[in-house]
C-alpha cells in the first residue's frame, strides 16, 4: 500500500505538511511538492509542463493525501491549478478505486471557507471515481481519520 501526499502549500514542513504528518501517521509515505513542479493553466500549451508528471505519480499511489493551506478563502493556487488542468487532462479511469483524505488547514477560517474547500474535493474525487474519505482542519480530526487509514 503506497500513500502519497500531494502538498498544494509552498512551506514544504508547515501546518498542511504537519497535518499531513498527524493523518498518515508512522506509515511510510511520499510527499510531492507542488512548488516543485511547472503546471501550466488548464488550455495553455507551454513548453515545460509537467502535469503528466505529477499525474504520474499521483496515479501510482494507492492513497492519496491531498492539502492546501486557505489562501484567499479558498484552495492554493498551486492546488486549484492541478485540479482545473485536471479537468479534461487526466484518464478517470486510472484513479478509480483509489481513497483520497484532505486536509485543509488556515489561521482563522470560517466555516464557509473550508465547506466550499471541502466541495471542491468531494466532487473532485467522485469524477474520478476515487473513495473519499474525509476532510481534515485540525490535529484532531486528522487523527481520527488516521484510525480509518488502510
Amino acid at each position: 500500500m503506497s500513500i502519497l501526499f500531494v502538498n498544494g502549500s509552498p512551506n514544504r514542513d508547515g501546518n498542511t505538511a504537519a497535518l499531513a504528518k498527524a493523518l498518515i501517521g508512522g506509515r511510510p509515505y511520499t510527499t510531492l511538492n507542488l512548488n516543485d513542479y511547472r503546471i501550466n493553466f488548464y488550455g495553455q500549451e507551454l513548453p515545460g509542463d509537467q502535469f503528466d508528471e505529477v499525474v504520474a505519480a499521483m496515479r501510482g499511489a494507492d492513497t492519496l493525501v491531498i492539502g492546501s493551506p486557505l489562501y484567499w478563502h479558498n484552495l492554493s493556487g498551486a492546488l486549484r491549478t492541478l485540479l482545473d488542468h485536471f479537468y479534461g487532462g487526466a484518464d478517470t479511469a486510472a484513479f478509480s478505486g483509489k481513497d483520497m483524505y484532505f486536509i485543509c488547514q488556515g489561521a482563522a477560517p470560517e466555516q464557509w471557507m473550508l465547506e466550499a474547500c471541502e466541495y471542491t474535493m468531494k466532487r473532485f474525487a467522485s469524477y474520478y471515481d476515487m473513495n473519499y474519505r474525509g476532510t481534515a482542519t485540525n490535529r484532531r480530526e486528522a487523527e481520527r481519520l488516521a484510525a480509518g487509514l488502510r
